[in-house]
């Protein structure tokens, strides 16, 4: 498969574009919209885990979606078979809905020359051996930076998709989405406890960029320093307390908390705690939280979304003020406003819905030090591992990965076992201060929802919420 664009997807007589063309607008002319969603893709991934090749992969694979949508209703059939004759197969389902009196079309998405990444293939951009190489490098030097490393595991993973949305108009539109990813792990021991840190970054950007000796030795330090402070951590504190969270990553819980609420299938469900609060005061004055799909060479960034809409930076929360959602096309017809260019799909076997992209507060007007001076007694979050989310009420439990005692306005100890507790919607009003830092997370972000899984970027500034629920483990 070539690694740049522009990528034919239609490459025989079996499954050419013109005789996909009729028989899209064939089945979508009684439906209200849809496409032909055509897909090929490379996947690699690469393990080394203590000292030896743990597992290695490469996948090639394709396929396409075909759906039809009427009024709240969609069908959608899907195939790994690029042939006419498993379109057809697949036209047939679609034209269940597709069927009755007259409809109204909805309008094709607008185009765009804007070009967000690379086509790099970053599979292609290293060789086998060279991969293994960089491996076994990145784990003798972390050993070799403390004698305290006991275990190293580190990887590399490389996605490479081109897509061709074909619509019942004739319309069509291309897109070439690279993405990479890094990772380290370190685990560490003094003899008694064992710590352990973890760093990783990626995005769409070119492929070696992300594997430079500056880029990976940072990434290997800070995975150690991690690793290093879990074993200096000592037992959480329980209780209500002022929570200081760091920039960057910790913009997770507003992803989860607060993003998925904002997804407009949820608002047209009534199934969101925002529910009906368009035009409401829903979080405090200063905060102001957007998702911004046209960062170049981001994780969470794309072109166009998977229905064909460009990408948008929407505003979600201005000032406290819930001022916009997060629209895929069918969505929003249904709601009567324009879609955002948030409609998006694992592969083409699945149907697009609203999600994320690149999700973050912007920045406010204090500096972070003098944030944490005004806490008394609080905790200080840098990082969050795994969470639990009920996207009906907004109630979330995220575990601290880091986080350290705060003292009459100093950091003082690391605690270990620290969990946070409450609701999204709360948890806005309770926000109080809002640095003047803000930070997009390194590029490892995965959402997922109703079973599909997109990269997602996150970010925010240092925050202090006032009064949050502390789950600890201290006697």
């Amino acid at each position: 498969m070539p690694a740049t664009a522009p990528v034919s997807l239609f490459e025989s007589d079996d499954f050419s574009r013109s005789q996909a063309e009729t028989i899209v607008a064939d089945t979508l002319k009684g439906a209200e919209d849809g496409e032909l969603f055509v897909e090929k893709r490379q996947t690699e991934s690469l393990v080394w885990d203590d000292g030896k090749l743990k597992s290695a992969s490469f996948d090639e694979s394709q396929g396409f979606g075909l759906r039809a949508v009427r009024g709240e209703t969609a069908a959608y059939a899907h195939a790994t078979d690029l042939s006419i004759a498993a379109l057809r197969r697949a036209a047939e389902v679609c034209r269940t809905v597709a069927t009755g009196g007259a409809v109204s079309h909805a309008v094709a998405p607008e185009r765009t020359n804007r070009k967000l990444y690379s086509d790099a293939n970053p599979s292609a951009a290293m060789g086998f051996s060279e991969k293994i190489a960089l491996l076994q490098k990145v784990d003798a030097y972390a050993r070799s930076l403390d004698p305290r490393v006991k275990q190293v595991s580190v990887s590399m993973s490389a996605d490479w998709q081109a897509v061709e949305i074909l619509r019942g108009d004739g319309s069509r539109y291309r897109d070439v989405r690279p993405l990479a990813r890094f990772n380290v792990a370190v685990v560490s021991s003094d003899g008694k406890e064992q710590g352990q840190g973890h760093h990783g970054l990626g995005g769409r950007g070119e492929p070696l960029s992300y594997f430079t000796d500056d880029i990976w030795m940072a990434a290997t330090q800070e995975a150690l320093r991690q690793s290093l402070v879990s074993l200096e951590a000592r037992p959480a504190p329980a209780g209500e307390m002022d929570v200081l969270l760091g920039p960057g990553w910790p913009g997770i819980l507003l992803h989860e908390a607060v993003g998925h609420g904002l997804e407009g299938d949820f608002h047209r469900k009534k199934t969101s705690v925002f529910t009906g609060m368009l035009g409401s005061r829903v979080a405090s004055k200063g905060v102001t939280i957007v998702d911004d799909g046209t960062l170049p060479d981001r994780r969470g960034s794309i072109t166009i979304d998977d229905e064909g809409t460009p990408s948008n930076c929407t505003t979600l929360i201005e000032d406290g003020i819930l001022v916009g959602l997060m629209q895929d096309r069918m969505n929003a017809r249904l709601m009567g406003v324009a879609p955002t260019g948030n409609g998006r799909r694992q592969s083409h076997a699945h149907a697009p819905m609203p999600r994320m992209t690149n999700t973050y507060m912007l920045s406010g007007d204090r500096h972070p030090e003098e944030i944490q001076r005004s806490i008394k007694r609080g905790l200080f979050a840098k990082s969050f591992g795994g969470g639990q989310v009920d996207i009906t009420s907004g109630k979330f439990v995220f575990s601290c990965t880091e986080a350290y005692l705060i003292e009459d306005g100093r950091i003082t100890m690391p605690v270990k076992g620290a969990t946070l507790i409450g609701a999204g919607a709360d948890a806005l009003t309770r926000i109080s201060m809002v640095g003047n830092d803000m930070a997009l997370d390194s590029g490892i972000g995965t959402c997922g929802k109703q079973g599909q899984g997109v990269p997602v970027g996150v970010g925010q500034p240092s925050l202090r919420i006032d009064r949050l629920t502390v789950g600890g483990t201290a006697a």
